[in-house]
């Protein structure tokens, strides 16, 4: 679908206009900075957010370069260029590979010396480390992350922690070293304070209500004793309530939205700072987006849990689909033998048995008679309420060697190239393996009809081993895709592995180097008697290869 997650872009583009708007606001109005163009520059620099998912290569190079031009013309969003720069750089290794990633990040690092260069200061190294430090960190997050797809191990929730304990820590210590002997308290302690602000995040996923209290304590803690480090505390307790909103009710993260209002007017709001509605209005809009990301990852996760349960359930009632059928069978072979059972004793009564053998003759088919009548009222209980005629002609009663002559006849008639070799010695198997192996050739020539399309060359194999039965459907490429699709429900193969598994056998599919196909089932023989006549072999009509 084109346009999906088309809300998740507007929400990302506008978080990067209002964070511009919140970033430049103090220069709005100014001889430099007309309104007009203040806010030019604002949707220059958010709105290209937008395209952040889909395009974080073109997105990133032009970051690049508003950085380097608002440098140049002295403009405040250079801020937030810089500030979304690394963003898009690792949105860019966690989505790319290292082709488009390493001449982007390359770029992003020069724009970034190039912001942080004073005219007629020296460039030294704590600028380089800091030129390549803001690009290199998201980029090695981002090629971690990548990393980790597809293949997360069950025990990966404390790699998650120890990465976000890290990304803390590296936030809050590059953006506040250089203030931490601006205020009342020694540079040590304002250190162990950013240091454990960061560590917090590692446990946020666990507590992220006690993360959210002490991130907000800290913050205002740092407003009162150490200036000019509340802008990278303040966004530690933003990512801390976005996760919190992905943990808590509604009404806890309420209570939790109010709290980061609360201590964010705090941290922003001055002595002499003029209170407006704009600014009221910005400050929750900014609080607001991490509250809307979470409650929207919250959601995303719920359809995946209930996606994958449904997925379970489906799966499971598919499997007692397929045992209810195999006991209804079992029921027609049973029926079947004791039947003809009590109709020889029946006849060997009236051929005047007398004595002991009349008496015996005469318990064997009340037994039989009785038999049946369980077995009927058993089936009674597995059969669904809307059992119909049409449900019990899918019950084998024909012979099974029989059902898949038809069923290759059928699939020849389709267009397959159907080549059928059935052992004769396969008829001395037990009725129920043989049923079994009838359904595994008939649903195996459904799936080459359906994928393989009309034809296809399939070729079938029933033979016997010294204690089980052996099934094979193989098929190559087809030459022609089926010009309407079958309906199916997607178990196929999980309702023959059922079949396999429930008389004690195993099954396997998986394709072959020719780019066919290959279905292979091994059922157990509880009794085998051997025969001696040779292999018969049938070639569909028409059809021969």
């Amino acid at each position: 679908m084109r346009w999906r997650g088309a809300a998740w872009d507007v929400l990302l583009a506008v978080s990067g206009v209002v964070l511009d708007v919140l970033v430049t606001w103090g220069s709005w109005g100014g001889p430099s900075a007309p309104v007009w163009i203040a806010a030019l520059f604002s949707l220059l620099a958010g709105l290209p957010m937008g395209l952040l998912r889909r395009r974080p290569g073109p997105v990133g190079l032009y970051l690049a370069g508003l950085l380097v031009v608002c440098d140049q013309l002295g403009a405040f969003t250079a801020n937030t260029a810089q500030i979304l720069l690394p963003i898009s750089v690792g949105v860019l290794a966690r989505t790319r590979d290292l082709r488009w990633t390493a001449p982007v990040a390359v770029l992003a690092a020069v724009a970034t010396a190039i912001n942080l260069a004073d005219p007629g200061i020296a460039f030294t190294s704590n600028a380089w480390f800091y030129s390549v430090g803001l690009i290199a960190f998201p980029v090695m997050v981002g090629r971690y992350l990548r990393s980790r797809e597809n293949r997360v191990p069950a025990d990966s929730a404390p790699l998650l922690d120890l990465l976000l304990a890290g990304g803390g820590v590296a936030c809050a210590v590059l953006g506040t070293w250089p203030f931490w002997d601006s205020g009342a308290l020694p540079v040590w302690a304002v250190g162990l304070g950013v240091v454990l602000a960061g560590l917090a995040l590692g446990v946020v996923r666990r507590l992220p209500g006690a993360v959210l209290l002490l991130q907000s304590l800290t913050l205002v803690v740092a407003d009162q004793f150490a200036p000019r480090t509340e802008s990278s505390l303040q966004l530690l307790a933003l990512v801390t309530l976005g996760v919190f909103a992905t943990r808590a009710s509604w009404s806890w993260v309420a209570a939790g939205y109010a709290l980061t209002c609360s201590v964010t007017a705090i941290a922003t709001v001055g002595d002499g700072t003029e209170i407006t509605f704009f600014r009221v209005v910005a400050l929750m809009a900014i609080v607001t987006a991490p509250v809307a990301i979470g409650r929207y990852v919250r959601a995303r996760q719920a359809g995946a849990r209930q996606a994958g349960e449904l997925a379970v359930e489906r799966l499971r009632a598919d499997r007692l689909a397929e045992r209810e059928r195999i006991a209804r069978e079992v029921h027609d072979i049973v029926a079947h033998h004791v039947g003809a059972m009590v109709l020889r004793a029946s006849a060997a009564q009236y051929a005047g048995a007398t004595g002991p053998a009349a008496e015996a003759l005469t318990d064997i088919r009340e037994t039989g008679h009785r038999v049946l009548e369980d077995l009927r009222g058993l089936l009674t209980v597995l059969r669904d309420p809307v059992w119909d005629e049409a449900a019990r002609a899918e019950v084998v009663l024909a012979d099974p060697g029989d059902v898949m002559r038809d069923a290759a006849a059928r699939m020849a008639a389709a267009g397959l190239r159907v080549d059928l070799r059935l052992a004769a010695e396969a008829a001395a198997a037990p009725l129920v393996v043989r049923a079994s192996a009838a359904r595994i050739v008939q649903e195996g020539l459904t799936n080459v009809l359906k994928h393989a399309g009309p034809g296809a060359r399939a070729e079938i194999t029933v033979g016997m081993e010294r204690d089980a039965m052996t099934v094979e459907v193989r098929n190559g490429p087809g030459s022609a895709r089926p010009e309407e699709t079958l309906p199916s429900t997607g178990q196929g193969i999980a309702g023959m592995r059922e079949r396999a598994r429930a008389l004690g056998g195993r099954l396997s599919a998986g394709p072959v180097e020719d780019g066919g196909w290959r279905l292979a089932a091994s059922l157990p023989l509880p009794d085998r008697q051997p025969a001696a006549d040779p292999e018969c072999r049938w070639t569909a009509p028409g059809r021969t290869a």
